[in-house]
């Protein structure tokens, strides 16, 4: 009888708890390794030259093909990918003091501090923030579980490199040899310890390359008084007999529109030309052994079970110049070969995501922090005003548009200047009074500016208001949208539903019935009749006279 008893019992209690959570209960995912692979000074362009993260990255998850850094410059762009704001929120506001440099930034406050908080297990290997040793070569951050960083000057070489690891210093390659190239190296050592902590619950992981950024040793045919970075022996001159691209933009003709620093500059001569193209040649050549590190950090989180279950990121700080508008080398400046950079994700585990997607959405690396909070959950919380948003709700829905317009500023004095980027306009204030506005439909390369063309003068105005706005916003006020008002309901029980739109410099609103394109309008009061029996999503794709886009979803009953 007691066993009978117990029994009974047993199954009673199974019962209720199958009844409680349903046949199909579901068991919540574990949450996702994340592994963030940071390149230096990339362009967008340079993907050209690294198929395998195109293939196993981005066609196995999502490529943004509208990426933007908010400053373009190492330490900056670094600072807002580990808080999640712009460099005027974060503090950040260069690469060396007093505006920049490590010291600047709060580093108790960071995403490392925050998925830490949250019980992940966290790893930063490779370069950090700009000047991170030069105070204290022991020094680590707080926040990170594991500590493998470059320390500077010796970051910027690659080989004799010195790495702070968990308060030892080490210094790979004192004589330089193949063995010990600093990309093989960081390849070597990230795959060590995802295999280590695989068994162990979630980790973040944070490979920041040195490639492409220019570095020693200088090697025989590098062009005097020009920085270049050093390509593995094994990719040495693979590019070489390449012809260096010319764009329409390449040593610009006429600079008579550009702000004073672009019109100082003379052409370039042949000799400069042939030093972008040796710098051109030896970047892309630095970049293969990035491709063969990512096939291999693949192919480890592959063999130890643990690729599905982890968001993969691929990105880099900030783009280059390679001759545009007559700039030789560097980047900082506002032009689009300084601005945009690769995104690309893959989390092949999270069966929302669909992959091999491209997103054509504005996204900027203030979004970073955002996304990777998200995807950890589990009580992963910033502790900063965020001015990012995540992008999984890009990567799931291509239509959605959150209307915000990008800021791109650089650090503060006489060469400063604040930037809006819109979807096809990028207008500019320079500290001196100088302006720029580009129409990027018409003139892609960014070669005649609009800012004295009277025909601009109501978008000018529009992006002015908006870009006085960027430079003080902070968290909300960086996403502001422009203020429509979108209502959909159905007529008593099973009637026609009626959708409309309010809100000013409206230009054109289409209807969607659950993604579906029903109808579009052009003219006030913005409404139309949809005639649909289930429940279903009916969104707003609102453009305006000023070049913003914005959607608005309502979800609408089915008949009774």
């Amino acid at each position: 009888m007691k066993g009978g008893l117990a029994l009974a019992i047993l199954l009673a209690s199974v019962l209720a708890v199958t009844r409680s959570n349903g046949p199909h209960a579901a068991v919540a995912p574990p949450r996702p390794n994340i592994v963030v692979l940071e390149t230096d000074d990339q362009t967008l362009a340079e993907m050209e030259v690294l198929p395998s993260v195109r293939h196993l990255i981005g066609d196995a998850g999502v490529t943004f093909d509208n990426n933007f850094d908010s400053f373009s410059l190492c330490c900056p762009s670094r600072a807002s990918f580990l808080t999640g704001q712009y460099s005027h929120n974060n503090g950040v506001r260069g690469n060396a003091p007093p505006d920049g440099v490590y010291t600047k930034l709060d580093h108790t406050n960071t995403l490392a501090v925050w998925l830490q908080s949250a019980g992940y297990y966290t790893v930063h290997l490779g370069k950090y923030l700009n000047g991170y040793g030069l105070r204290n070569p022991l020094e680590i951050p707080p926040g990170w579980s594991e500590w493998h960083g470059a320390v500077d000057p010796t970051t910027y070489r690659y080989y004799n490199y010195t790495l702070n690891e968990n308060g030892v210093l080490n210094t790979y390659c004192a004589t330089p040899d193949p063995s010990c190239y600093q990309t093989d190296v960081y390849r070597d050592k990230a795959n060590e310890i995802i295999g280590r902590r695989t068994p162990q619950g979630p980790f973040f992981l944070w490979v920041a390359f040195l490639a492409d950024h220019s570095g020693g040793p200088r090697e025989p045919g590098d062009p005097a008084g020009f920085a270049t970075p050093d390509p593995a022996p094994r990719h040495a001159n693979r590019f070489a007999g390449t012809p260096l691209p010319e764009p329409p933009s390449f040593n610009e003709a006429d600079v008579s529109d550009k702000p004073t620093l672009i019109r100082r500059m003379p052409p370039i001569t042949l000799r400069q030309h042939a030093n972008i193209q040796e710098n051109w040649q030896q970047r892309r050549e630095t970049l293969l052994a990035v491709d063969e590190a990512v096939t291999s950090i693949v192919e480890t989180l592959r063999r130890t079970g643990e690729l599905d279950n982890t968001l993969l990121i691929f990105t880099s700080d900030n783009g280059f110049f390679h001759g545009e508008h007559r700039v030789r080398t560097g980047k900082v400046r506002l032009y689009e070969e300084s601005i945009r950079v690769p995104l690309l994700m893959r989390w092949t585990g999270n069966a929302t995501l669909p992959r091999g997607v491209h997103r054509k959405q504005l996204t900027m690396n203030v979004d970073d922090a955002e996304t990777i909070l998200a995807a950890a959950g589990g009580g992963a919380r910033p502790g900063r005003v965020e001015d990012g948003v995540s992008l999984t709700r890009f990567w799931r829905d291509g239509g959605l548009e959150v209307g915000r317009d990008l800021l791109v500023d650089n650090m503060p004095g006489a060469t400063h200047f604040d930037a809006v980027r819109s979807r096809n306009f990028l207008y500019a204030e320079h500290q001196n009074g100088d302006r720029e506005l580009y129409d990027l439909r018409r003139d892609p390369y960014e070669l005649q500016s609009q800012h004295a063309n009277p025909a601009y003068d109501r978008i000018k105005r529009a992006l002015a208001g908006r870009l006085h706005n960027l430079v003080g916003c902070a968290g909300a006020t960086c996403r502001a949208r422009p203020p429509v008002v979108f209502t959909a309901a159905r007529r008593g029980r099973c009637g026609t539903v009626t959708a409309s739109l309010a809100g000013s410099g409206i230009t054109s609103v289409a209807f969607l019935v659950d993604g579906r394109r029903v109808a579009t309008d052009g003219r006030r009061p913005f409404h139309v009749t949809l005639r649909f029996k289930r429940r279903a999503t009916v969104r707003a794709r609102v453009a305006t006279s000023f070049d913003q886009l914005v959607t608005s979803d309502r979800v609408v009953r089915g008949c009774r």
